[in-house]
This record gives C-alpha cells, structure tokens and sequence, in this order.
C-alpha cells in the first residue's frame, strides 16, 4: 500500500499537532450579605453533587511560636457543633452513601462531602452549623492536638526524607511563613493555649473569609435558597480578615548548609525563588518543571539517575503558590558518591535551560503533559469544584479557572528560557547537603 502524503501545506516529515479544547466550566457566583461567596456549577449526567468550603486561612496565615494552628483546626473542625456531636459529621456522610474529608495547604484549609444528590440539603446544613456553631472546649483541642502530634511523628519524624521539605523551606526562607511547614512544630503544639486556638478560629473561619462551592447534580434555583436559609444566618466577623503577611525580602547571595538527619542515604537540594501562583512568569516555570521533573525521560531523571548513575532518584517541583515560592530539585545519592560531582551535575541541568534552552518536541511533552493533567483533573464533580474554587480563593478571579488554558497553550521554547535566565541565578539559589549522620559531606573523591 503506497504511503500518505503529507498535505499540500505542510513541509513533508513535518507533524501536524493541535490540543484539543475542554468545554469551558459552566458555573454562577453570588455573595450572601454576610461575604460568604457561593459558587454553584449543574451537571445532571450523575446523581451526584460535591460541595466544598474553602476557608482562605493556611500556613501563609500563621506566625512564628503560632505554627500548625491551620491543620489543627482540620481536625477540630470534625470535633462537633451545637447540633452535631463529636466525630458525627463524617459519619452521618458515610450512612448515606456519601464520602467527606478535608485537607490543609499552605494557603487554604478545604472541607468536602460528595453524596447522593438528593441529601445537598443534609451537606449544607452540615456545613453551615459547624461553620456558626463549632465546638471549641478544652478536651476536644487537647485530644486532637495529641491526634496531630502523632501525624506529625509518622507522616514527617518518622519517615525516611519526611522532614526534607521542612529543611529546605527552613533555609530558603527567612521572613515570610512559608518558611514552617503546615502541619507546625512539636514546639509550637506544645505551647499552644485554649485561647490561642479560639482566637484564630473567631479570626479566619467566619463567612466572608469562606467559598462554598456546589457541583453536579441539582437544580440551581434550590440550592440558592438552601445555601441563604442555611448560611445567611452566619454572623459577620467582628474584624476583618488579617492579611498582614510578611514579605520575603530578595535573597542577594548564594546560601549554603550541610544538615545531618537519620536518613539511609545522602541528599542534595538545590532551590530558587519564583514568582507567585497567576503571575505570567509562573506558566512557563511550570512547563520547565515538567521538561525537568515530569516522568521518566525528563532531563534531571534521565541525566542523573540513567546516564550518569550519579543519583538513586532525582525529582523536583515548581511549588506555585499564592505568594512567591520555590522551584526545586532534589537528588538522593547512593554511597560514596561525590556530593560535589552531584552538584555540578544538577546546576549544569538548569544552566542548560538557561543557555541552550528547551527543544520545540520538549515543550509540546511538556504541553501533552499539561493537558494530561488538566483534561484528567476536570473529570469528576469534586476536581471541577477544586479548579473553580482555587481560581476564586488563590487568584480571586473565577475566569482563570478556564482562562489559563489558553495561557499554557500560547507558551513558547523562548518563554521557558526567559524565566530559567530570570530565576535560576547563583545569588537566588539555596543549595543544601543533607547527610546521613556520622557521614563525610564530601562524599567520594
């Protein structure tokens, strides 16, 4: 059978290559007299509905002698109200069939229910009471703050490389609190009162510092009048909502630190500082982290662990959050390995996209990968809710939700080299040896 030709337009071996376009969110907003900002989006192909509050209130929020105070507030938030007992929420959930959780980021705290559509009534009024009304005594903070303690010893002491990130963030960071991480220190657990918790309960989980967000299943009409009967009824906060967040001053020179832990294996982390979530710097930054970290045939993995042989694992991120953040890569060396040689290694990888920069087929992986994860992450009622709701929250404008697409599509090879000569610069870097205790930083000569 003879072979295709290519079209009349296109130069013969040249690919033809065009991403498909997800159908925009379909979604309505309204604010409550109180501030509470509601975002409600149908989809009547399941019986299903998903709803999640978003309290603006993280880590980011927290001070120093204060940390953990977000994440513990998760679990007191499951301690009871007025009208439900302890522990009841996620159990009356599950009785009718229905899943709830939630979870604590650097910027928000974020609870959830997905359940048959024909209970939203149930979930909102859930939500609302312990919104208005939850229980903040003396036994229930005691009790989860033993609760989080322990978390904190299995998830982060405990753990082989559990405490990497609080290391990194601890030496990148000088000011702002991004430098401790969400789940707080045993320290500052320890020291934490009665009223100190009450205090920033009374501060961030009052309505206008709040989004309900409403996806699947229901008539819009109804839960509107569900979400005023039940919500509206929640006072204002006595206070605005603080947002006196300390600013990270601009590092001006290279930091360096060896760090001991009870690790099998030595590692080497090297950071910049990058810009914040919604910048126009952050797309491209996010595309250099898939070209570098995102799957097996990514520059760091395939240089360092495959070729080279000088690393056990190599993975990174560009942590894009609501403030400026870090892109980060981290190397796990196997013994006798020259933790220097790793180094230089790692730096020639980010020298590379600043001086030679990316291939056109690396930035439509990069894009391919994207859109794998955009497309995949709209599938359900709960991960479209997360995408409205973090455009809301983080961005404070809903339109980026779909908007960004088209941002991510637009990038060029020029973009990621633009923000790699920006940022991955020697006075903006933290390079850390962490080592294993009773070993030499050096490593292997």
């Amino acid at each position: 059978m003879a072979a295709l030709a290519a079209p009349p337009s296109t130069p013969l071996g040249t690919r033809l290559f065009a991403f498909v376009h997800p159908p925009p969110l379909t979604y309505e907003t309204d604010m409550l007299p109180n501030g509470l900002r509601v975002i409600l989006s149908e989809d009547h192909s399941t019986p299903i509905v998903h709803v999640s509050v978003w309290y603006h209130v993280g880590s980011r929020d927290e001070r120093p002698g204060r940390t953990g105070f977000a994440h513990l507030f998760e679990h007191m938030m499951f301690k009871g109200s007025k009208n439900v007992q302890p522990d009841s929420h996620t159990s009356i959930i599950a009785s009718i069939g229905g899943r709830s959780n939630a979870y604590t980021q650097e910027d928000a705290t974020v609870f959830w229910e997905t359940l048959p559509s024909q209970y939203l009534p149930l979930a909102l009024w859930l939500e609302a009471d312990r919104m208005a009304t939850l229980r903040v005594d003396r036994d229930a903070f005691e009790k989860e703050r033993e609760v989080v303690k322990e978390e904190r010893r299995m998830r982060v002491d405990n753990q082989p490389y559990g405490r990497l990130n609080e290391i990194l963030f601890d030496h990148a960071f000088t000011t702002h609190p991004y430098k401790h991480p969400t789940i707080g220190s045993m320290k500052d657990l320890e020291a934490a009162s009665l009223q100190d918790v009450r205090d920033f309960h009374d501060t961030y989980y009052v309505p206008e510092n709040a989004v309900v967000t409403v996806v699947g299943d229901f008539d819009g009409a109804l839960a509107m009048q569900l979400l005023r009967q039940y919500f509206a009824r929640v006072p204002k906060a006595a206070r605005p909502v603080p947002r006196d967040i300390p600013k990270e001053p601009e590092q001006t020179r290279e930091r360096r630190a060896t760090v001991q832990e009870e690790w099998p294996l030595p590692a080497v982390v090297i950071a910049y500082h990058v810009a914040y979530d919604g910048h126009p710097d952050s797309y491209p930054l996010h595309l250099a982290s898939k070209i570098m970290f995102d799957g097996e045939s990514s520059r760091m993995t395939r240089d360092l662990v495959y070729d080279k042989r000088f690393a056990v694992a190599a993975f990174g991120s560009a942590n894009i959050l609501q403030d400026p953040n870090l892109f980060y890569a981290v190397a796990i060396v196997p013994a006798g390995q020259s933790l220097p040689d790793v180094e230089h290694e790692m730096l020639a990888q980010f020298e590379s996209v600043k001086t030679d920069g990316v291939s056109a087929h690396e930035l439509e992986r990069a894009k391919n990968q994207f859109m794998r994860d955009y497309i995949i992450g709209r599938e359900s009622d709960e991960q479209k809710a997360l995408h409205l709701a973090h455009a809301a929250v983080i961005h404070n404008d809903i339109r980026t939700a779909d908007d960004e697409i088209d941002v991510f599509l637009k990038l060029q090879t020029s973009d990621v080299q633009r923000v790699a000569k920006t940022y991955f610069t020697q006075n903006n870097r933290t390079v850390l040896y962490i080592m294993p205790k009773n070993a030499n930083a050096g490593g292997r000569r």
